[in-house]
């Protein structure tokens, strides 16, 4: 992305690595406190007396929040400034965090969760956009390693932060600290950030699709919102008519888009982007795993805290050696494997994830509640491994044939269909895992219960997976990396979903 403002010089240098710290900063900031929560919904449930539903909605709203702002955050960037969108966007997020903490009851947690969401979708774009137009072409490759770094640290630390600080009951506030905590940083990032970031915009004039935003925000609502809502409800006939009249509206987003084109050509979304054979693919394989991650994450901190009664902090540790796997294998993947064997390194990715999930359910039934941490560590190790060799590589993948100039439009859809998927997994949780549980169950038969729902949750992961891997056929045989620190903003989009929810 160009810019209007020229690289800093030399005399400037310390103000740059200041900025960049800033950005890196809040980039940290949204990736913990998307992990940071998964790991306290339990402490949320009990705390609020939150239905199963509101649940869904405190990860599944922040995904959908963020899902739909993401292109719109990126688009107004350009056009008004990264800076002050930066600015606007960690506003946003620090008075959102500090309404996270002191939510009265699951309703207003749910609101200030979508507020959080849509402010995170103002602020995360410019974060990579304003570190492309601060440094020189040479600098970039070490700047996105360490970006990269900063990436795997969040995932890692998350779930640790969030579990001690949700264990520790710090001045008796139970698991608000793990939004509070984002004040101190966010205000520090603020007054920081109007010193030190330097202002750009995209140079030729762009303008907004106000009525696209509107529309793909809509059709995810009528699917997502009968979804999560629809199994407390009893199923009724309007969630099944709002979810077949969201297909309606996504169509009409198509027709708007084309006509927009037409008009303007300043769509929300680049249509002529799905001609390219492998970017369809790869939207497909990244919605798909959306859908996969979204599932697998929230289940399993539901199974380990209140099916097997463990404490947040045990239950923290528990996910690290899978973090670290994902970590690992990521940068294996993008430097070593994919270079030499293509395309296979994202197909044994999804081989290998699913083995770990085959093991996992073999074990769960195995072990009961007598389950063990260390006995978990194989099957989230395999499994992390199997992550980690998919979202590092897929977004080289799926850019391959991508015309350069559309390299950013298509970037942020998808990263943005990455989110899409999450929130769309998070809301079928409420079928595959919850439809399986009786609300009137006895105390004592909690653990069994939610022990089998697990196992049947996995297995519907281990389906989509095999969609998965037969959709990557059509990606191209050997990705070309064409996209300056992709590897950097693959990690950044597929792993922070998937370790957040």
């Amino acid at each position: 992305m160009s810019s209007q403002s020229a690289v800093p010089s030399t005399a400037s240098d310390r103000r740059r690595w200041i900025a960049l710290a800033i950005v890196m900063t809040a980039a940290f900031m949204d990736l913990v406190d998307v992990t940071i929560v998964n790991i306290a919904i339990p402490s949320i449930e009990k705390d609020l007396g939150a239905s199963f539903g509101a649940i869904q909605w405190i990860t599944a709203g922040y995904a959908l929040a963020f899902a739909a702002g993401l292109i719109t955050g990126g688009r107004l960037g350009d056009i008004y400034g990264r800076k002050r969108l930066f600015l606007i966007g960690i506003t946003g997020f620090t008075l959102a965090s500090a309404l996270c903490g002191f939510a009265a009851n699951e309703e207003m947690l749910v609101a200030s969760r979508l507020l959080q969401g849509a402010a995170a979708a103002m602020m995360v774009p410019q974060v990579l956009a304003i570190i492309h137009v601060t440094f020189p072409a040479h600098e970039r490759g070490k700047v996105f390693g360490m970006f990269g770094a900063i990436i795997g640290l969040g995932a890692v630390s998350g779930p640790l932060l969030g579990a001690l600080l949700t264990q520790w009951n710090l001045f008796g506030l139970e698991w608000r600290p793990i939004f509070l905590i984002n004040l101190p940083v966010g205000i520090a990032g603020l007054i920081l950030g109007r010193k030190f970031i330097s202002e750009s915009r995209a140079p030729e004039a762009l303008r907004l699709d106000l009525v696209g935003v509107a529309l793909v925000t809509l059709g995810l609502l009528m699917l997502i919102y009968p979804l999560t809502r629809g199994r407390e409800l009893g199923w009724p006939l309007w969630g099944h008519l709002c979810m077949a009249g969201s297909l309606v509206v996504f169509a009409a987003f198509v027709a708007y888009e084309k006509h927009k084109t037409r008009k303007d050509g300043s769509p929300l979304v680049e249509l002529s982007l799905f001609k390219v054979k492998s970017f369809a693919a790869g939207i497909a394989v990244q919605l798909t795993f959306g859908i996969a991650c979204g599932i697998f994450f929230l289940v399993w901190t539901l199974y380990m805290q209140i099916g097997l009664g463990w404490s947040p902090l045990r239950a923290g540790l528990t996910g690290v050696p899978f973090s670290i796997a994902v970590s690992t294998a990521a940068g294996m993947s993008v430097q070593k494997l994919v270079p030499r064997f293509g395309r296979k390194v994202l197909q044994a990715g999804a081989v290998t994830m699913a083995a770990g999930l085959l093991l996992y359910i073999w074990e769960a039934g195995r072990y009961g509640t007598g389950i063990h941490s260390w006995q978990m560590a194989l099957p989230l190790v395999v499994m992390g491994v199997g992550m980690g060799l998919i979202v590092a590589p897929l977004t080289d993948a799926v850019l391959s044939d991508v015309p350069r100039e559309h390299s950013g439009s298509a970037s942020g859809l998808i990263n943005t269909t990455m989110q899409m998927g999450n929130a769309l997994g998070l809301g079928l949780v409420s079928v595959v895992f919850f439809g399986s549980i009786d609300d009137r169950m006895a105390p004592s038969a909690v653990g069994t219960v939610f022990a089998e729902a697990f196992q049947n949750s996995l297995w519907w992961v281990v389906a989509v997976l095999a969609v998965i891997f037969a959709v990557m056929f059509a990606l191209p045989a050997r990705p070309k990396q064409h996209v300056e620190g992709a590897e950097t903003d693959a990690v950044e989009a597929a792993v922070e979903p998937a370790l957040a929810h």
